[in-house]
Formats: structure tokens, C-alpha cells, sequence
């Protein structure tokens, strides 16, 4: 099935043609990053705008990449939430008139869903498999038995990893978005120089908690008695940064021993993150294990993410109608691949 796929739930406007679930054709993402900066974080009014301008322009760009035409498009796959609802709806919208200008179907993938998926593009990984979901908005680990087969082992209780850094990056006087340039100081400092607290890292159970590390940077920085830039800003982001990576990683491989998984699966914009990337390497070969992490492209927002379970749900017979909504909140665990199956999508 060639499917085209369409994201918008935060402040990426992306495009994609996908075949069979696996092959790339084309994904064009379209970021907000300059429209955002100046107000040092997402304004969700700015987000949809932008995504109104932004979706005909990546749909054509996806569509002449891959060379092929509207009408060569066999479903329309589209993020129907989690997200901003505002600029999920521009994406909705979008998927639902080409899907009934067209006559073709239609399905509404969980966000989420699309990025803890998204390795099974480069490669294939055999099922069940230990999922980390680590971005700006989210931090949950699931068990993966399949497509549309989630549960939920543990989640932030209060900020997720990648918030955690683009507050610190604020903090620091940094621009937005910061955990890229937070990722970059920390590779030149010195993480023995600050010691920050692990929250909830030797409690039960796999929540975690990154809010007390947040502030701890904050009491930190107003400790300090030299300007924060040079060595200080390197060593006081390389502390922040293994402070997150340490959490994020005794977490999720306690996670995997505990229910018996060997594979690891690690998704989402903070998967980018050189230090998180190295210590689940590292950590992987030490207990016989094996970590994932999707390419670059493939851990941002991005729509191709979205055709791995938009093309099996579309290839089995599910059909969304126009009724299909955007929620801005939906558990992952509510995925059901029953329901899709079964011929009715809640939402």
C-alpha cells in the first residue's frame, strides 16, 4: 500500500509517502523553530497558523520527492493526537478532505505510537520490546508485543526529559530550542563538577521526576558567583545532562530485565542526545541487550514515523470516517489494535 501521512501535532508540518509500512519514498518536514524562538517556547496560536501555510507545501514537496501523484496514494495515515489541538486539527482536516476527495481511506495514528515504531523503517525488530519515549512533552516507557499492542510501564509525573532541558537552556541564557546546545556544552565539560539529584531513581516502579533537578540547576545557578558561560556553563550543562541521561537509563534497562525484554527501543527528539545515545551503547553491551535508536530525522516530528502502523491498520480493512477527531490527550495504552480491527476507532 502506498500511503501518505501527514503530521502537524506540535510545530513540525511534515509530509510523507511510505510503501508497505517500511520504504521511505519522501518525508519533508517543515519546522517553526524561528517563528518560536523569539518567545523562548511553542505558541499554539503561531503553530496552527503556521501549519495552514505550511501543509499544501509539504503534501506537494512529499509527493513530487517520491515521484509519484495524488492519485497513485492508496490511504492517508495522519497524527490524530496527542498534541497541540489546535495544530493537530490543520493535519486533520488536511488527511480528511484529501482522503474524500480521493475516495481513499483514512486512519488517525497516536503520536507517540508513530515514534516508538519508527526504528521498524530502517529495520526490522522482532517484538516484544521495551519502548523509551523521550521528548519535549513526553517521557513514558512502554512494553511493545506489536502494532497497536501497548502498556504502560512508567511516565513523568511531572516535567518530561525534553522540557527539562529547554528550561535549563532558559535558565542558562541560552536560545531556544535548547537541549541541542545544552547536548553540545556538555560534551566539552566537566558532569564531576556539579552533582544534581537522580529523582525517583532507586524509588519502585518506573515513573520518573525531573522537576527537582530542574530546580536544582535553578539554585545552583543562582549560587554561582562568576558569569555562567566558558568552562562553568560546559561543566553545569555536562552535570544537568548526566543527571537526565543517568535516570533515563538505569530506569529503562531495570524496566527491561524486570519484564524479561532484550530489545530497547529509545524514541522521540531527545533519542538525538549524544550523551543518552552513548550511555544506552554502553550499557546495552554490558548486559547483552539491544538498543535502537531511529535515525536523526526519524526522532523528530515527522510523518513517515506515522505510515508503520498507519499501513497496517489501512492494509487489514480499517476504515476511519469523517467523524475522526483530534485529542489532545489520549494514553497510548487506549490504542487498541481490536479496535482498529474491529472496525470502530474511539475518538
Amino acid at each position: 500500500m502506498l500511503v501518505l501521512a501527514i503530521e502537524s501535532s506540535c510545530d513540525e508540518t511534515s509530509a510523507a509517502v511510505v510503501r508497505d509500512g517500511r520504504q521511505v519514498l519522501s518525508n519533508i518536514i517543515a519546522s517553526q523553530v524561528d517563528v518560536h524562538a523569539r518567545y523562548g517556547g511553542v505558541v499554539p496560536e503561531l503553530a496552527a497558523r503556521k501549519h495552514l501555510e505550511a501543509c499544501p507545501v509539504v503534501i506537494d514537496q512529499a509527493l513530487q520527492q517520491a515521484g509519484v501523484s495524488l492519485n497513485d496514494i492508496e490511504g492517508v495515515a495522519v497524527t490524530s493526537g496527542p498534541g497541540l489541538i489546535g495544530a493537530l486539527l490543520v493535519g486533520l482536516s488536511t488527511a480528511k478532505a484529501l482522503a474524500y476527495s480521493l475516495n481513499i481511506p483514512l486512519v488517525g495514528v497516536h503520536h507517540i505510537e508513530g515514534h516508538i515504531l519508527a526504528p521498524l523503517l530502517e529495520q526490522p525488530i522482532e517484538f516484544p520490546y521495551l519502548a523509551l519515549a523521550v521528548s519535549g512533552g513526553h517521557t513514558h516507557l512502554y512494553r511493545v508485543d506489536g502494532v497497536g499492542q501497548y502498556s504502560l510501564l512508567g511516565r513523568t509525573l511531572d516535567d518530561a526529559a525534553g522540557e527539562a532541558f529547554d528550561k535549563v537552556a532558559k535558565m542558562s541564557g541560552l536560545t531556544y530550542p535548547g537541549g541541542a546546545l545544552i547536548d553540545k556544552l556538555a560534551r566539552q565539560g566537566n558532569a564531576d563538577r556539579f552533582e544534581f539529584p537522580r529523582p525517583m531513581l532507586h524509588r519502585s516502579g518506573f515513573d520518573f521526576s525531573f522537576s527537582g533537578i530542574k530546580t536544582a540547576v535553578l539554585t545552583q545557578i543562582k549560587k554561582l558567583e562568576a558569569p555562567l558561560e566558558g568552562q562553568l556553563l560546559q561543566d553545569l550543562a555536562a552535570g544537568f545532562q548526566e543527571a537526565v541521561v543517568d535516570v533515563l537509563s538505569k530506569k529503562a534497562f531495570k524496566a527491561a530485565k524486570e519484564y524479561g525484554l532484550s530489545r530497547i527501543v529509545v524514541a522521540g527528539g531527545v533519542a538525538c542526545n549524544s550523551g543518552l545515545r552513548e550511555r544506552f551503547a554502553e550499557m546495552a553491551d554490558n548486559k547483552g541487550m539491544t538498543v535502537y535508536f531511529p535515525a536523526p530525522l526519524l526522532c523528530a516530528d515527522n510523518a513517515a514515523m506515522l505510515a508503520v502502523a498507519g499501513d497496517f491498520y489501512l492494509s487489514r480493512g480499517y476504515r476511519a470516517d469523517l467523524a475522526l477527531n483530534a485529542r489532545s490527550n489520549w494514553p497510548l495504552e487506549q490504542v487498541k489494535v481490536s479496535e482498529f480491527l474491529g472496525g470502530a476507532q474511539r475518538g
